[in-house]
This record gives C-alpha cells, sequence and structure tokens, in this order.
C-alpha cells in the first residue's frame, strides 16, 4: 500500500497533456477479441486498471506486443477459452469491472463467454442486467451460479433483434453492439450510450469490417458480419482526467495550459466549469486556464440557486461530480450537487468536511457546497481514497489546502490516472509517494 503526502498551498504553472482515455481503452482492448488478426491500438493510458485487462487478454491467450510506451499490439488467433473456467480467472476477473467487455465480444465470435462478478469502485449498485439482457435478446442462454457469483452466456449463433434498453449504459452498450456486430441480421439498439467513447468504439468496429449506423445517436443500427479484420486505431484524450487538470488549477489559483483536448468531444465539461465561476480559453485545441483569484457561482436567470447535475451523454458526465463539488468549496456562492446514477460517490465529502469545508450531505444523491471564496483555506489532513473520482478530488483539495495532507490508498487514484504524482511535480506541485511496507 502507497500513501501521498502533499503540501499545499503552492500554485502550478506550465503545460500539461492529457493521457488517453481510460473509459474508451477499456472497451476497445476488448474488442481485439473479435478477429484473428492483429490490432494496434495507441495512446493507451499506462494505468492499473488498463494493465490489469492488458494482462487477462494475455492469460487468455492474445498475443500482446507493447511496441512504444502507449502503443500495443494485439492478435487474437490462438486462445485458451478453457482459461475462462479456471480458478485464476475467477479471481482476476472480479478485480477489474471492465473485465465484463469482454464477455460480448467472445460470445460473439465463439458462442460462449464467462465473467466471474466484477470489482471496482466502492460507489454504490451497478448492476450488469443491461449487459445480459441485451445478450438474451441476441439469443443467448443466460446461466449464473449463485455460490461462485459466475456469469455465462452461450449461444450457437447470435440473431440481430430490436432492442430498448432499460438504461444508457456506457458498457451495456459497448457489450452489446460488441456482440451485435456478427450476429446474422439487423440490430437495432434504441437507448443506446451515446458518448464520445462508444462512438470511438464504433468507428473502430467500422475499419474492421463491421456495418454500424447512427453513431452519435442513440439509436444504432448493426448489420451483422461473419468475420472483422484487424486495423489500425488511437484512443482520444481523458475527458475525466481534463476536467481535473481545470479543477486543479481553479482551486489553486493557478495558470495552466491542458494541449490536446479533442475540444469537440468535450461537450458540456467547459461550460459546467464556467458555470462556476472559472474562466478558460479555447487556444486551437488546448485550453488555457488563466490564475484567478476567486471565481463566481453563477445562479439560474430567475435568481434560485444552481444544480448540477449528471445525466447521459450529452448530458454532464457522473465521474467529474466529485471533482465540481470540490472546486465548489472555494467558489464565491453556493450550489446542489445532484448525482443521480451511484448512491454512494457523494460519501466522501465527511473528508473535506474534515478538511473545514461547508458542505451538507442531504441524502446518498444530494449535496449542498456553501462555497468559502478563497477566505478561508481547507485545512490539511489524513484521509483514504474510497474510489478514483473521490480519490483525485481529494488530492485537488489536498493541494489546494493550508499544511500538509496525507492520501492513503492511492491505488485507487493509480487505476485512473498515469504517473500522477510525478506529472503533478512537473507544474509544481510538492507531492511525494511513500511506498508504505
Amino acid at each position: 500500500m502507497s500513501t501521498f503526502v502533499i503540501e499545499g498551498g503552492h500554485k502550478l504553472s506550465g503545460s500539461i497533456t492529457p493521457q488517453g482515455a481510460k473509459n474508451e481503452a477499456l472497451q476497445v482492448i476488448c474488442a481485439v477479441l473479435l478477429t484473428p488478426e492483429k490490432v494496434t491500438i495507441s495512446n493507451i493510458p499506462d494505468i492499473r486498471d488498463v494493465n490489469k485487462l492488458i494482462y487477462i487478454l494475455s492469460e487468455l491467450g492474445v498475443k500482446v506486443d507493447k511496441i512504444s510506451p502507449d502503443t500495443y499490439t494485439f492478435q487474437a488467433d490462438e486462445l485458451d477459452l478453457d482459461y475462462l473456467e479456471s480458478e485464476k480467472f475467477k479471481i482476476e476477473g472480479s478485480s477489474l469491472r471492465g473485465s465484463i467487455m469482454i464477455v460480448g465480444p467472445l460470445l460473439a465470435r465463439f458462442g460462449k463467454g464467462y465473467i466471474p462478478r466484477p470489482g471496482g469502485d466502492k460507489i454504490g449498485r451497478r448492476r450488469l442486467d443491461t449487459h445480459f439482457e441485451g445478450f438474451i435478446q441476441l439469443g443467448a442462454t443466460f446461466r449464473y451460479n449463485k455460490d461462485e457469483r459466475f456469469y455465462g452466456v452461450e449461444a450457437k449463433q447470435l440473431v440481430g433483434t430490436d432492442m430498448l434498453l432499460d438504461e444508457a449504459s456506457v458498457t451495456g452498450t459497448a457489450n452489446i453492439v460488441m456482440a451485435a456486430v456478427m450476429a446474422k441480421g439487423v440490430t437495432t439498439i434504441y437507448n443506446a450510450a451515446c458518448e464520445p467513447y462508444i462512438q470511438q468504439l464504433c468507428k473502430m468496429l467500422n475499419s474492421m469490417g463491421a456495418k454500424i449506423e447512427g453513431i452519435g445517436s442513440n439509436l444504432l443500427h448493426i448489420k451483422g458480419v461473419k468475420k472483422l479484420k484487424g486495423c489500425s486505431h488511437r484512443i482520444l484524450p481523458d475527458m475525466i482526467e481534463i476536467g481535473s487538470w481545470i479543477g486543479m488549477a481553479a482551486m489553486t489559483r493557478s495558470s495552466i495550459t491542458i494541449k490536446d483536448v479533442s475540444w469537440n468531444d468535450l461537450g458540456l465539461i467547459p461550460r459546467v466549469f464556467q458555470k462556476l465561476g472559472i474562466n478558460l480559453e479555447k487556444r486551437g485545441d488546448d485550453i488555457f486556464i488563466p490564475e484567478q483569484e476567486s471565481y463566481e457561482i453563477q445562479n439560474y436567470i430567475d435568481g434560485s440557486i444552481l444544480t448540477i447535475s449528471d445525466a447521459p451523454w450529452p448530458g454532464f458526465t457522473p465521474d467529474l461530480l466529485s471533482i465540481i463539488l470540490v472546486v465548489a468549496t472555494q467558489a464565491k456562492g453556493s450550489v446542489l450537487i445532484h448525482q443521480k446514477m451511484f448512491e454512494s460517490r457523494l460519501f466522501f465529502v465527511d473528508k473535506l468536511i474534515d478538511m473545514g469545508a461547508k458542505v451538507i450531505l442531504c441524502d446518498p444523491h444530494r449535496a449542498t457546497v456553501i462555497g468559502m471564496n478563497h477566505e478561508f483555506s481547507l485545512k490539511g489532513t489524513t484521509m483514504a481514497s474510497p474510489d478514483i473520482r473521490a480519490g483525485i478530488s481529494l488530492l485537488i483539495a489536498a493541494l489546494s489546502a493550508e499544511g500538509t495532507s496525507t492520501i492513503q490508498n492511492i491505488e485507487q487514484i493509480d487505476r485512473g490516472y498515469q504517473n500522477i504524482d510525478e506529472r503533478l511535480q512537473s507544474i509544481g506541485a510538492k507531492i511525494i509517494r511513500v511506498n508504505n511496507a
């Protein structure tokens, strides 16, 4: 177990380039299972969750070759499908939520897919019904071993159908799309997630020979094909990390430039930060955040308190609400944060309250933040990271705080942020990693 020790109150400066998108990487890496041909993927982030998925695929028999720090080739031409029912896989697969997305491509290509109940963040229930209901509608038989918490789907031939997803699940949509691309006939998926990462997956699959229409909308039409070929694909920059850097600049009253952000794929993210009063400028494909001594939350036009809530794309991503909440603690004004999708994601606010933030947790889904306008600094403390996004939010709070903070369980942060301590040091942060015995 490792720990971050952060000396707060220092301004940051310079430029930083976001890593490749974690959520896209987990999807497109699973897609290599759809073809026996070689697939090259670049801009892969060097983070725990992605590295764990690559390891699981190599154990399954995928030939993995790292040809540069962020570029890999994958070839799934000789797979050991018995590994899927081994005790080793039941342990390794259960430690990574993203492992659920190997099921769709395996079902499409080999007629069977198995997965232990996956782990991940401790942010409340994250059900898998959407995934398996989609597979069942395509003609798969579902089974679940309750004692071993092990899921399985099997089908001799998937058959295209019309389906309406019960929720616009990003991973559910990705999994069903990967199963449907090789189903017989035509599949239509309504209420599909349409995040940029899903769009990227669909574009990659089309470059492999799939026939997907409606990319970017919530209605996908997929004409099944018999086989897919290899391809090359580049992952987008991580929009959640970009939002993290924006929040970090505002909280530390710093001026930084975020390079190569793929602005057109950021959706509402810049606008929501602007509603908190944060100035940011579009400079080509970069974001420049100037130094601000204060930032004021905009109320609604009738004067009522602003509410920031999450919603399926093109709404605001739930992964940035924790960061928005932290940034609001030093704004001028008040805001209601409404986390609709996960019932435990706001529970980390007790740590902010310990640091001196004025936050009222209304219920598991809502928190009211009374901003302190930098008139009172947060105070350094010792805390533990409960999940990826809460972890980076606490790190942002610590960078702005008066005194020294210690963050434990930073493996959670490492799951989603590449070499975060070294990259922060490069722009002036006082942070060290302590490897505990």
